[in-house]
């Protein structure tokens, strides 16, 4: 593996020049720091669901295990 690491540092130093250069690469890198300012409301909802969906599953396996008679 150690033999690749200077040919893929390489292709991919070019591919990050080829992407500043070309005027599609630019719109792309601007579109996503303008997109960057709505990621803390987006991770918040995407957290206040991921707290449902697991307490959910929690009641789910709380009631699962009351009706195998299981005790905590």
């Amino acid at each position: 593996m150690r033999k690749w690491y200077v040919p893929l540092t390489v292709l991919g130093l070019g591919s990050i020049g080829a992407l500043l250069v070309s005027d599609r690469g630019r719109r792309v890198l601007q579109l996503a720091i303008d997109r960057l300012g709505e990621a803390p409301d987006r991770l918040l909802e995407w957290n206040d669901a991921a707290q449902a969906e697991l307490e959910r599953i929690q009641k789910s396996l709380n009631q699962l295990s009351e009706s195998l008679g299981a005790t905590r």
